[in-house]
């Protein structure tokens, strides 16, 4: 027997037994005759105290140990500690495995993320990392729990399959058997989600492996897990249902808080207006406010000439530093800069007071008005970046969880990348029935039947009620000026399945590392995900992506162009 109990389980009720534990040497200390050893598992720490003379020579910190002895009651309890009432005094040692230096500081915060990734399986050791991934275990089984009482199928889907457009470049992977074609590994289980629904199984979800080929930030990985889920005779109200219960459930069994539900709801439109972000931060309640009418009456130059200028109205002390870091913040959105007024000892002064005699709206002295002026596609996100921006900076940020709705998506949006209007959310998306008209006149106008949930500015999940017609679908294509021999080329299996008794239905997914990152307080999702890839798409430890052989490429019929 290599254990008895694990390193978080003895308690006084076993003082006087017999105890064989296994674990790592988190500390060694020496007190006269006595060594006192912190043993440890992902269960918790143990005391021991050993003789001098039974320590085995070489014994360092993170080596592996069994050890027999007695179960003692401690003189002194530790309060901090599970099993701080006892501690075994060691009959017996051995060393399972010694261990060199570690090349990382288990206990440093500060340890270079490159390190932490280089050395992942040591990283996995603290006890920081073993509650992230504890807490994405129960998460796990509370989804799965939750969606099987509500009478939901778990249903995998395949890995490899077949490059669509769906919003970001697929990775693809070449096939030895049929030289000259390539699978594509999922960027979501979207189609065959909604061939199931075509199936009859109507209720469908899957805790699935999804991967895109795309820019890495703080809450992307190229390699992601969602929570889809897909159903049938359904409208919007009854995906809002499902899913707020299924929030409410998680955050209960996971980290015992009550959520309120329902959650509110806001159209993108207001969204975008009021916080410049389809997924708004409503934890504080600095709003942004469109004044173009009154702008472009003034003699202001910029205003004048611009199609759109909102504003923000905030009271602080900010100095020509602060105000640069702003300017510099809306100029990652392109705009080309930040105009401002502040108002003091009842006057307008700085920035572009002397050309604004007075204003339509309510100053008080100590406030700050900030503009930006430009095309709404820019002022929106640029003021949106600044809202958030003030908000942590004049700590307005309320500590609470603030669900929210984001509805009535457009169908399409711009492309700077690409030039060129793309689906807004995927191509299978229901345009709103009042709206079809617009798809072969003025597509970029038409609504969608598309919802997102926003989490204190992050966006857990999105989804929309699909397409089950199949001329309804032919003419979303044609809007997206996917060609007819595209569309067959890439969509006939689904088009034609379509003609087959299509129920309508809908479906959302939830972006699962986001959600664990939020219910961990994390800042970035490679903080609760076991092995991640860091911001250059690159696993440190294992060295990949890696070159491939001469002889590999051969069997693919494929080579390298330089």
């Amino acid at each position: 027997m290599l254990r008895s109990h694990t390193c978080g389980e003895l308690r006084e009720k076993d003082v006087g037994s017999k105890a064989i534990l296994s674990g790592w040497i988190y500390t060694l200390r020496e007190h006269g005759n006595l060594n006192f050893i912190d043993l440890y598992d992902r269960y918790g720490i143990t005391q021991l105290t050993i003789n001098k003379t039974l320590m085995p020579d070489g014994v360092t910190k993170e080596s592996v140990i069994k050890i027999s002895g007695e179960v003692l009651k401690k003189p002194e309890p530790n309060l901090k500690l599970a099993t701080g009432s006892v501690e075994v005094k060691v009959e017996s040692i051995e060393v399972l495995n010694k261990s060199k230096p570690l090349p990382l500081d288990l206990d440093n915060p500060d340890t270079s993320e490159e390190t932490r990734l280089k050395y992942r399986y040591l990283d996995l050791r603290t006890a920081h990392m073993r509650n992230n991934l504890i807490l994405r275990h129960k998460a796990g089984i509370a989804v799965r729990e939750y969606f099987d009482n509500k009478g939901f199928l778990e249903i995998e889907t395949p890995v490899l399959g077949k490059s669509t457009p769906e919003g970001a470049r697929d990775y693809l992977v070449p096939s030895r058997v049929n030289q000259g074609k390539f699978f594509a590994l999922p960027q979501s289980p979207q189609i065959f989600k909604q061939l199931f629904q075509v199936a009859g199984l109507d209720r469908y979800m899957q805790i699935v492996k999804c991967f895109r080929d795309e820019d890495l930030r703080a809450d992307r990985q190229p390699e992601f897990t969602q929570i889809d889920l897909e159903m049938s005779f359904v409208e919007e109200d009854d995906i809002y249902e499902i899913m707020e219960g299924m929030v409410k459930h998680v955050w209960k069994k996971s980290i015992d808080v009550d959520i309120k539900i329902p959650f509110p709801r806001i159209s993108y439109e207001e969204a975008m207006l009021k916080y410049g972000s389809d997924k708004p931060d409503l934890r504080f309640d600095l709003e942004i406010v469109d004044v173009s009418e009154w702008a472009k009456k003034t003699e202001f130059g910029i205003f004048q000439n611009a199609e759109c200028i909102r504003m923000l109205k905030v009271a602080g002390e900010f100095s020509r530093k602060d105000i640069d870091k702003f300017t510099d913040i809306v100029k990652i959105y392109g705009a080309k800069g930040l105009a401002f007024l502040k108002k003091e000892n009842d006057e307008l002064t700085g920035g572009i007071s002397k050309f604004i005699s007075d204003v339509p709206f309510e100053i008080n002295n100590g406030e700050y008005v900030f503009f930006v002026a430009d095309i709404q596609r820019i002022v929106a996100p640029a003021l949106g970046a600044l809202r958030l921006t003030l908000g942590k900076q004049l700590k307005l940020v309320r500590d609470e969880w603030n669900f929210a709705w984001v509805t009535e998506f457009p169908l399409m949006e711009w492309s700077e990348e690409y030039q060129r209007y793309g689906p807004m959310h995927h191509p299978f998306t229901s345009p709103n029935l009042e709206d079809r008209h617009l798809l072969k006149t003025s597509p970029e106008k038409a609504k969608s039947r598309a919802y997102d949930l926003t989490l204190n500015g992050v966006e857990l999940g999105g989804g929309s009620i699909r397409i089950h017609d199949r001329k309804l679908q032919e003419e979303v294509f044609d809007a997206l000026n996917i060609s007819k021999e595209e569309q067959e080329k890439k969509f006939g299996f689904m088009l034609g399945a379509f003609e087959y008794g299509a129920p309508p239905h809908g479906g959302i997914a939830f972006g699962f590392d986001r959600l664990i990152m939020l219910l961990a307080g994390a800042d970035n999702i490679r903080e609760v995900i076991a092995f991640p890839k860091n911001k250059d798409a690159e696993d440190l430890m294992m060295n990949s992506p890696s070159e491939a052989s001469d002889e590999q490429l051969d069997e693919l019929g494929i080579g390298i162009k330089k």
